[in-house]
């Protein structure tokens, strides 16, 4: 092995003069004792809420669909399995690239995988807004689930350099909600747009807004306070370069916690039910059975998604509050079943049924107190990781009872039709939504399997 000359720079080494202790020549440092500052809350708070705009990207897309079904029937002459389908493309892609982007955030940093990620979307959601036919539509859902797929476990990545380790559960929480803020965006507001210029103009011009954002994120975000001269709050963070295990064996040691993979199960459940109803399946359900308007059902349908996204954050510091993860986690999880069984078996007025799936979106907010969960259940080394496993659990939900319920409502289809879009009644709809929550009553067994971390961190 060769070794560089005395007095020249090692390889992947910044030559920057540096002060003691590895500051950055230009570190913000207090004016007694020498100790350099963590960075202010605004700029902390602006570098994640850059970061975060690709996961409102992620939402934005993930639901986009629900509010455009007749059109995407009608286009491409599909039924509800190949609707499902296409609309779960996404997912197939976003599953498959959690654990890679958990490896990558490890390695690489946010910042080159939230610029990748932003720039690809662009080009799948524009592949989607200009394809010909079923196949190319499908590829675009691909390329843009598999490059949002980074924006989850890269922000909470980047969280854990520039937030104090304490507020994690509520930037978790905070996070989710930013990202149901791109959900609600493609409801009432989407479905605006499409009557006015068509979906495909739209989808279109959303293409470009997302290249934009790359080229933001490129500019401005950095990986670490450490490259504005503040200081980390990452423990461990400027004492050299870190050595990594090889990719198999961090993913080995990863799955070796018990507590990742039930953790990583349960919202398979919770949360891909609210991603097939209110992405995909709660709209049409809303318009052809209760006979409300396009608007009127999207509004339903952002309404569970914001009761969600305020679940998230306000779950999330109430179990930091309480020191403990799990009793919320049963509980939230038990009213979401209770609340599913009510708005799918029993004949609710319209007015009730808003609030049950409110109260259900509220408590499926849960998704955060686990992650939290996940979090703490291995060494801090291997949080993205972790956490990367740990989301795949709620967009498997998606993929799978997405076109799940889509293949049921085609086999109980009476033949009804409407503008070339399929007709859907009560009967059809309570048995595809029956798999929702057969599917939670499933995976909510496996939480009384997972051990308690008293919000702790694992050493």
């Amino acid at each position: 092995m060769t070794h560089p000359p005395p007095g020249s720079p090692r390889a992947g080494v910044s030559t920057e003069p540096q002060s003691r202790s590895g500051e950055h020549p230009s570190a913000h440092v207090s004016g007694t004792g020498g100790r350099v500052l963590p960075p202010p809350a605004l700029l902390a708070w602006s570098i994640w809420g850059l970061g975060s705009l690709l996961y409102l990207v992620a939402f934005f897309q993930r639901v986009s669909p629900a509010v455009m079904t007749d059109q995407l029937m009608a286009d491409f002459a599909i039924g509800g399995a190949a609707l499902g389908n296409l609309s779960a493309f996404y997912f197939y892609a976003y599953v498959a690239m959690q654990i890679p982007t958990g490896l990558l955030a490890d390695r690489w940093g946010p910042r080159k995988l939230l610029t990748s990620g932003a720039a690809v979307a662009a080009l799948g959601g524009l592949l989607f807004a200009l394809s010909p036919s079923l196949g190319w539509a499908s590829a675009g859902r691909l390329l843009v689930g598999a490059s949002v797929a980074v924006g989850f476990v890269s922000v909470l990545k980047l969280s854990s350099h520039w937030v104090a380790p304490r507020q994690f559960a509520l930037v978790s929480g905070l996070l989710l909600m930013m990202g149901l803020i791109g959900g609600v965006g493609a409801g009432v507001p989407l479905r605006l747009l499409i009557d006015a210029f068509g979906w495909r103009n739209v989808m279109a011009v959303f293409a470009v807004l997302t290249a934009l954002l790359a080229v933001a994120i490129a500019l401005f975000l950095r990986d670490d306070p450490t490259e504005r001269g503040y200081a980390s709050h990452f423990p461990g963070h400027g004492d050299g370069p870190r050595q990594h295990a090889p990719i198999l064996a961090s993913l080995a040691e990863v799955l070796s916690y018990r507590n990742i993979w039930l953790l990583a199960l349960v919202p398979v459940g919770i949360s891909g039910a609210v991603l097939a109803f209110a992405g995909l399946w709660g709209v049409p359900w809303l318009r052809q059975v209760h006979g409300l308007d396009p608007r009127s059902a999207a509004a339903i349908t952002s309404i569970m998604l914001v009761a969600w996204g305020v679940g998230g954050p306000l779950l999330g510091a109430w179990s930091t509050r309480l020191g403990q993860r799990k009793p919320i986690y049963i509980v939230t999880a038990l009213v979401a079943l209770f609340g599913w069984a009510a708005v799918i078996y029993l004949p609710l007025p319209l007015w009730l049924m808003v609030v049950v799936l409110a109260i259900t979106g509220f408590a499926s907010g849960n998704i955060i107190v686990g992650f939290a969960w996940a979090k703490e259940s291995v060494p801090l080394r291997l949080m993205g990781t972790a956490t990367g496993v740990a989301n795949m659990g709620p967009l498997m939900g998606g993929m799978l009872l997405q076109p799940g319920v889509g293949w049921l409502l085609d086999r109980n289809w009476s033949g009804a039709m409407v503008g070339g879009a399929r007709i859907y009644d009560a009967a059809a709809y309570q048995i595809g939504f029956s798999l929702l929550f057969a599917t939670i009553a499933v995976v909510v067994v496996a939480l009384v399997f997972a051990r308690e971390s008293y919000c702790r961190q694992a050493a």
